[in-house]
């Protein structure tokens, strides 16, 4: 990747729907040129996709959990990760260094279904010893994007 793919990602990163048109005036190109350039950085794998950020207030899921679970056998972590993230109210799945174990992030509508989830999904899930449920009480920060090299000059 070169500056200008760099420059394409952080204004991309800013506002995923922006026109190809702005994107090419802001960084001195073709339209035409910047979409070849981000069909190639989408071929390649380095944009996976594009998602709308709704506010989850508006949908009656403004509750945040985490969920840390003991896994029983280091040889399920993947199976069970994935049963994790086929709960719909799972935002993330991760698998965390140091124990045998998952955390998961979801947003809820409140204590009642995340009980509920706890109960029905989780619980049933043999290879899950143990869990220890967060609850964030406020949200300072929640984003996707991540730090780019500095490759926009030189």
């Amino acid at each position: 990747m070169d500056k200008t793919d760099f420059q394409i990602l952080q204004i991309l990163q800013q506002k995923a729907r922006i026109p190809n048109v702005e994107v090419a005036r802001a960084i001195g190109m073709a339209p035409s040129a910047v979409l070849e350039r981000i069909k190639k950085l989408e071929a390649r794998g380095v944009i996976e996709g594009y998602e709308v950020r709704l506010n989850p207030e508006m949908f009656n899921c403004a509750m945040t959990a985490f969920i840390h679970m003991g896994v029983s056998d280091p040889s399920l972590i993947i199976e069970t990760g994935n049963a994790i993230a086929a709960i719909e109210q799972v935002q993330e799945v991760h698998f965390l260094a140091g124990e045998d174990c998952l955390m998961a992030k979801l947003k809820v509508s409140g204590n009642k279904e995340l009980e509920s989830i706890l109960r029905t999904r989780i619980a049933p899930i043999t290879s899950i010893k143990n869990t220890k449920t967060f609850i964030a009480l406020s949200t300072y920060k929640e984003s996707a994007k991540i730090k780019l090299p500095d490759k926009t000059t030189g």
